[in-house]
């Protein structure tokens, strides 16, 4: 979710706002494999339960975001998404 101030009224709405955000996006260095997945997956499970995680997913892919868990998916499921 981005921090620079500039929310679009869906994104007020977002289930990852708060201290749980720290899970959508990986940490400065040295994330393994298995981390990455753990990390992913617990993302996922909070946009599991949000209410705006297709307008979330709309507007990752709107704009070409290639970091992060955004609307469920993370950076490969998006390209797939944008190769359909």
């Amino acid at each position: 979710m981005p921090v620079n101030g500039n929310f679009r009224e869906w994104q007020v709405k977002a289930a990852c706002r708060g201290p749980q955000a720290v899970v959508f996006y990986p940490p400065g260095s040295g994330e393994g494999r298995d981390e990455k997945r753990l990390r992913e997956l617990r993302a996922k499970a909070i946009c599991d339960r949000c209410v705006v995680v297709g307008r979330c997913l709309e507007f990752a892919v709107g704009r070409g975001e290639t970091h992060g868990i955004w609307g469920g998916t993370n950076e490969s499921e998006r390209r797939v998404l944008l190769e359909i």
